[in-house]
């Protein structure tokens, strides 16, 4: 079912129901008003004499030289295909599509100028399955992500290339086998396509959702490692959370006592255990993880704030009659954001590379032995899984520097000052990927140290949880090769397979 978003008002769930399902969406027709009013007023600036930037004259550091009113059709042409200088591998097609939508509900709000029939063009590409191919490097997100959006915006005006039924091929025609036309642009509509930070937010966007997933699974995992080691429970104690106050915090200790409450192997060590208290990466879980969880929470209403936005330039005030210069394309909250969901994905990945280390180091784990092999010696069990989420964990602490206090001077100093968030979003792809593969070989880790346990037993979901695991990655005895386990269980974790085990998402939320 094709999902209706109304302008300003769109949510993350839809949102990601968007990148990570495939579904369709349009606008509602109620936005269409505003539309074509919007563009009645540039139409008017465009016959007048008055300079009106993006209208009737060049752009950037050319603001000065006016057009002719029979130049305005080219002048936008000629903007879209100059701006066209994206290189390296293209965007992945659900992140493009999620980008169009973003656009969508930018012009949308009535303050771009663009017709209705752009629009309506822009809708039917992601209707009938036509997605520009947009390299993903270029853009310094500020004056907007103009090379990315110049390559969507090309594929309207049948150039440049797109993705249909599978195939990559020419703009043009891939418009004709789909049973649409290219459109020549009007006066401003090139500048409203292309000014604006949907590839940075569409990108973080991304990130944000697999960051969730990730947070979400590292709670069911971190509790199956807990058990793997016997660690105790008492420093989840909700009064000592409540002390504190931070909501994550409260909220991830939460939902670790749902997950862990019943469990056989907590219970065999509660009154016995000579061990007065256990290491951070074990007692300090709702800190660290809770701690990221709010970081990305609010990243993400950052983010869905934007999703919202207008961020082109000149916006036409509708209701002042008037198009007026200003600075939204400016994609600072965006890059804050990105900083901030990256270093949430490397804290996340480095607690959980401790718990994987504590695992496998038979001084640490309370008689698990050594590298979780029954055979130690003869194999080595999961010591090289260790080392290759340590690698990924530094790998993810490098990758985690902030993007957002690198800004350079482009466009001959006109824009003097830049956020650059494409850099920071996109490299939140790369660090989630590091870090499933971390918390896959954490899983492969916690379910071998609670088989060593039997005959006791774990909690109700995390015996659910480590059926799951068996189901996809056999219990280790002897060596074997290990690549193909850790991709296994890393899917486990991006898919969402894991969280959905222990119902992760509704207990951080409350949930009984």
């Amino acid at each position: 079912m094709t999902l209706i978003l109304t302008p300003g008002a769109a949510t993350l769930a839809q949102l990601e129901d968007i990148w990570r399902n495939g579904r369709p969406a349009r606008l509602s027709d109620d936005a269409r008003p505003a539309i074509d009013a919007a563009a009645d007023i540039v139409a008017q600036a465009a016959a007048g004499e008055v300079a009106v930037y993006g209208v009737n004259t060049g752009f950037g550091k050319l603001a000065s030289v006016r057009i002719a009113p029979k130049d305005t059709a080219q002048l936008q042409r000629n903007l879209i295909l100059s701006h066209c200088c994206g290189v390296g591998a293209a965007l992945d097609i659900p992140t493009t599509r999620l980008m169009m939508v973003l656009k969508l509900l930018s012009v949308g709000r009535g303050a771009s100028g663009l017709r209705w029939q752009s629009v309506a063009l822009l809708q039917e590409l992601l209707a009938r399955g036509v997605t520009p191919v947009v390299p993903a490097q270029g853009s310094v997100g500020a004056s907007g992500d103009l090379a990315p959006l110049a390559h969507m915006a090309a594929s309207l005006i049948g150039a440049g290339e797109a993705y249909f039924s599978g195939e990559r091929m020419a703009s043009g025609a891939a418009l004709a086998r789909a049973g649409l036309s290219p459109v020549v642009l009007g006066p401003k509509e090139g500048l409203g396509l292309i000014n604006g930070t949907q590839f940075s937010t569409a990108c973080a966007l991304a990130g944000y959702f697999d960051a969730m997933r990730h947070a979400q699974s590292a709670v069911a995992i971190s509790c199956l490692s807990t058990d793997a080691i016997m660690g105790s429970t008492a420093p989840l104690q909700p009064a000592l959370h409540a002390l504190r106050g931070h909501r994550g915090q409260i909220d991830v200790a939460r939902a670790m006592r749902a997950i862990m409450g019943g469990s056989e192997i907590r219970e065999s060590h509660r009154d016995s255990d000579s061990r007065v208290q256990d290491p951070y990466c074990i007692r300090c879980q709702p800190q660290v993880t809770g701690a990221a969880l709010d970081l990305l929470r609010h990243a993400g209403q950052t983010l869905e704030i934007e999703a919202n936005a207008v961020s082109d330039n000149p916006l036409v005030l509708v209701d002042q009659g008037m198009i007026v210069s200003g600075g939204n394309f400016h994609a600072e909250p965006v890059a804050f954001a990105a900083d901030q969901i990256a270093l949430a994905l490397a804290e996340i990945g480095a607690i959980a590379q401790r718990r994987v280390a504590l695992m496998v180091d038979p001084t640490l784990s309370h008689d698990l032995p050594p590298f979780l092999t029954p055979e130690p010696g003869l194999n080595s069990g999961l010591m090289i899984a260790e080392v290759t989420s340590a690698a990924l964990m530094s790998e993810n602490k490098h990758l985690a520097n902030p993007c957002s206090t690198d800004s350079t001077p482009t466009s001959a100093n006109q824009e003097d000052h830049v956020s650059m968030a494409a850099h920071g979003a996109r490299r939140l792809e790369r660090m989630n990927a590091n870090l499933s593969v971390i918390l896959g070989v954490e899983l492969l880790c916690a379910a071998q140290g609670v088989e060593f346990r039997a005959p006791l037993m774990t909690s109700a979901p995390l015996r659910h949880l480590l059926q799951i695991t068996r189901d996809c990655v056999p219990a280790l005895g002897a060596d074997r090769y290990m690549a193909g386990d850790l991709a296994r269980a890393g899917a486990l974790v991006s898919e969402g397979h894991v969280a959905a085990a222990c119902n992760v998402a509704a207990l951080l939320e409350g949930a009984p």
